[in-house]
């Protein structure tokens, strides 16, 4: 059950002075919970898996993503609002989004690294450009204003106006956090203004077909103190599933989220992304007023979504129709969409359920989204992505078009993807710990430091490839204060020691029961805490309700899923024919740092000596084909099509120890 709510009073700020503070949440003091760093207070090492994609986004991603934003028109869509550029809008009509998510990356990035001048000048170029196409009244839609034919708020099931609006306002809150001044907050602060008046109490009773403005509107309410953008975000949520928006021919009222009220919905529903956009901004809501049936709801919908509608990778959405969830336990590996936008929005979800509640779980799937359905959706150069994420791609796959290909992509006609992950690895030290009145809490682990007001935390690990992690912790307060690690979900032991004394092992069983271990006493000086999470590899399979991987395992370690790629099988062999011997030993090879694939793992797959029936249907019982062993070699999933394009597959069929032929697997042993 979440934390008691309190509500905070108003507390006027004026929007040019806001003050810089932390990441992209920040709950205001009374708000109960944990309380995120500031910007500064966490450093990513580079020699660490976290530190190097924030180098990658720093010096590839970024700059990559800020070239396209003038390739594919979508600056220009601004100039030409105001007559700087001719002719007609180029793109999705909400390709003003692209422009301020990149205008966020580029605020945290330079928030970790104020030397950065060509992050900085990019937000200054672009903060003046958008100055000059707002309205006087604070409106700014380059697809509206490129056109007198059209009109605002016209099409608020499709237009995004509010969309675009809410994600120029989180941009406007990082610039300022980051220290990069307030003229950015200023035009964003008009836009909110104008948002309240049309929308506000006694205005329009209407939402926005995508969520997005309501976590926006709660995180300018935490800048400025302005009450009224809480006000506005509250009314949002409590407008929601009432039919505002219309009957949607295609896709129905739920595609809108727009079917059911937030606080008597049972099942996340309709578009994943706006499903999950939406929840983010409920929690932020129900943080800021105290509301506890809101945040009941909240959970109710994590509930429905992790426990029936996840992949194993932690990807949202099942359908290509309408980029939607499906059913319960509907989760095709084939037919995934679990578009990246999805999975970080589900990041950002659990991180504020984790923030109001302290609860492992959302710190867990946090860290199964992270390692899997983000990571894999940008290449290892930074410069080429995925938009759905599929744990299966077949022989034969025609991978030409954007939603499903082969291959990651440079850009994409709908780009919404590239600058939210941009964004988000730009600012991910933000997620790593928390602080309270008791003490410190640590999420992820990586290779860095942590400082808080109760000490620094030296972190020394080459997690998640090894569970092994040495803290040096160094405070001046002789006062005791609690040191909570997250012992992940799926971790079945560990063994703790201070300054080399075992941790008793009752506070050991204690932390795997409630999912943090907590270590309470007086740190004034320098401690050493080692903390070892075995990865044994970990045969997953499904509930029996996902039909469509029955008789299937995944290969897991720590928290990385693996997947099997045609590239390390032999080149007459085909993917779809591969089984698993589950009887056989697996073992894990360590190629260290500085290589595309750190760690492998090896298992023994099951190859038919000859091939089958090219019936498509026939008798049952099919007749067993002779096998023969293979050595089979799973990498991390997010690393898949790096190398070359080609069949993938996360869930792979099981056979038992059959008489086969052919050599041995020959066994490969973990490096330290």
């Amino acid at each position: 059950m979440a934390t008691e709510l309190h509500p905070m009073a108003d507390h006027p700020t004026d929007v040019s002075t806001a003050a810089a503070g932390p990441g992209p949440a920040s709950p205001t003091g009374r708000a109960t919970g944990l309380r995120p760093l500031g910007l500064d207070a966490v450093r990513l090492d580079p020699a660490g898996l976290l530190g190097r994609w924030q180098l990658r986004n720093a010096t590839a991603t970024l700059p990559h993503c800020v070239r396209q934003l003038d390739e594919s028109g979508a600056l220009d869509n601004l100039r030409r609002a105001i007559g700087e550029v001719d002719g007609a809008h180029v793109g999705m009509r909400f390709s003003d989004s692209d422009v301020y998510k990149t205008l966020e990356a580029a605020a945290w990035q330079l928030g970790r690294d104020p030397g950065d001048h060509a992050a900085r000048e990019f937000i200054r170029s672009t903060s003046a450009l958008l100055a000059r196409a707002q309205e006087a009244d604070g409106y700014l839609n380059s697809y509206v204003q490129s056109d007198p034919s059209r009109s605002r708020w016209e099409d608020l099931e499709e237009g995004h106006e509010l969309y675009c609006a809410g994600h120029l306002i989180q941009a406007a809150v990082a610039v300022v956090r980051a220290g990069a001044g307030s003229d950015l907050l200023a035009v964003a602060g008009r836009a909110a203004d104008l948002a309240v008046e049309v929308f506000g109490a006694g205005g329009r009773d209407a939402v926005c077909g995508h969520p997005e403005i309501e976590t926006a509107l709660v995180e300018l309410y935490r800048a400025t103190g302005r009450q009224r953008y809480l006000d506005l975000a509250k009314r949002f949520v409590d407008l929601r599933g009432q039919g505002l928006l219309g009957e949607n021919e295609r896709f129905g009222r739920a595609y809108f989220q727009d079917e059911v009220p937030v606080r008597s919905a049972t099942e996340v529903t309709g578009h994943a992304v706006r499903q999950l956009y939406l929840l983010a901004g409920v929690v932020d809501v129900a943080v800021e007023t105290g509301d506890q049936q809101l945040l009941d709801a909240a959970e109710r919908l994590w509930e429905s979504a992790f426990q029936t509608k996840t992949y194993l990778t932690g990807g949202q959405g099942s359908r290509h129709w309408g980029e939607s969830f499906g059913d319960p336990y509907e989760l095709p590996p084939d037919r995934a969409y679990a578009e990246t936008c999805a999975a970080i929005a589900s990041f950002q979800w659990n991180w504020r359920l984790l923030l109001a509640t302290g609860a492992r779980r959302y710190a867990d799937e946090m860290e199964r989204a992270l390692y899997n359905a983000i990571a894999v959706a940008v290449s290892a150069d930074g410069e080429s992505f995925f938009y759905s994420n599929p744990l299966q791609l077949r022989t034969g796959h025609d991978g030409s078009h954007e939603d499903a290909p082969s291959q990651r992509l440079s850009w994409y006609s709908c780009a919404c993807c590239p600058p939210n992950l941009a964004r988000l690895i730009a600012s991910l030290q933000s997620y790593v710990a928390t602080e309270d009145a008791g003490g410190t809490q640590l999420h992820l682990y990586s290779a860095g430091s942590v400082r808080t007001s109760h000490g620094q935390i030296d972190v020394d690990t080459r997690y998640p490839w090894q569970g092994h992690l040495r803290l040096t912790v160094r405070s001046t307060r002789s006062e005791p204060w609690t040191l909570a690690l997250r012992v992940p979900g799926w971790c079945t032991a560990v063994t703790v020691s201070v300054d080399g004394e075992p941790v008793d092992p009752a506070t050991v069983d204690r932390a795997m029961a409630e999912g943090y271990l907590r270590l309470t006493r007086s740190w004034q000086g320098s401690s050493t805490v080692i903390v070892d999470l075995p990865m044994p590899v970990r045969l997953v399979g499904a509930h029996p309700k996902v039909d469509a991987v029955r008789g299937c395992v995944a290969l897991v370690r720590g928290p990385i899923v693996h997947s099997i790629e045609q590239a390390d099988l032999p080149p007459e062999s085909c993917l779809e024919d591969v089984a698993l011997d589950v009887s056989a030993p697996i073992t894990v090879t360590d190629s260290g740092e500085g290589t595309l694939v750190p760690v492998t793992v090896t298992a023994q797959g099951l190859l038919p000596t000859a091939a089958g029936s090219s019936e498509l249907y026939g008798a049952y019982p099919v007749p067993p084909a002779p096998l023969t062993r293979l050595r089979l070699v799973a990498i991390p999933y997010f690393l898949w099509g790096n190398r070359e394009p080609g069949p993938m597959r996360v869930w792979i069929p099981t056979v038992p120890a059959p008489s086969t032929t052919g050599t041995p697997l020959s066994e490969s042993k973990e490096k330290s």
